[in-house]
């Protein structure tokens, strides 16, 4: 059986809701900090990090790797899009998308949740903060404008690249960072957490 190792709140939770779309079955546990680092997890994950996706001794990390097994065990579900199936262009848009959300966005909290981590001196951590402020901003401001035009990333239907999107919309509330002038991105946040999918996952890990 699949099993999904995760830490609520983090990249994790794109993968799980993978796996509620994929009707595939599974079992998701929920995991700490101290123990990513544990030797029993690092047998399995020597990067120490989540998401983790175990089928039966086979393990798999990293999030693209794992959404793409997933997609391919249950490749009607529409994971990477309803027509993503039979029609390339449509699965490499999602997948572009996928890309941003997993390194353009994803790489620019890291000065902000890292920061004291980088840096000992308060006033350099905050500067290391507004930069990554910044560049958030400007990367949510491109897909805002890109979500002037249609519902999703790549259209009409949900993708698993528009939860990625969502999850890290999500983050700027703890960082403080204010989209709220971003209207497009404030109503596609709206209809992505509406969908079933994304609903019980935020309730599975406590987000809501």
């Amino acid at each position: 059986m699949l099993k999904l190792y995760y830490i609520p709140n983090t990249c994790a939770f794109v993968p799980h809701v993978a796996l509620e779309w994929s009707g595939l079955e599974y079992t998701a546990e929920e995991v700490g900090r101290d123990t990513i680092k544990s030797p029993e997890y690092l047998a399995l994950n020597p990067q120490g990090q989540v998401p983790l996706l175990t089928d039966g001794n086979w393990a798999l990390r990293q999030n693209v790797a794992i959404i793409d097994y997933i997609n391919d065990l249950a490749p009607d579900k529409g994971i990477y899009g309803v027509t993503a199936q039979h029609d390339p262009k449509a699965r490499a848009l999602a997948r572009q998308w996928l890309a941003f959300a997993n390194s353009d966005l994803h790489m620019s909290f890291k000065p902000y949740f890292y920061a004291a981590r980088m840096v000992d001196d308060e006033k350099a951590q905050n500067n290391l903060k507004a930069y990554a402020s910044a560049a958030l901003k400007n990367l949510f401001f491109f897909v805002d404008n890109i979500l002037a035009q249609q519902n999703y990333l790549t259209g009409d239907n949900i993708t698993i690249a528009d939860v990625y999107i969502f999850i890290e919309a999500h983050w700027t509330k703890r960082c403080n960072i204010d989209l709220s002038a971003y209207h497009n991105l404030s109503k596609f946040y709206q209809r992505v957490s509406a969908d079933t999918g994304v609903s019980t996952v935020l309730k599975v890990q406590g987000i809501i």
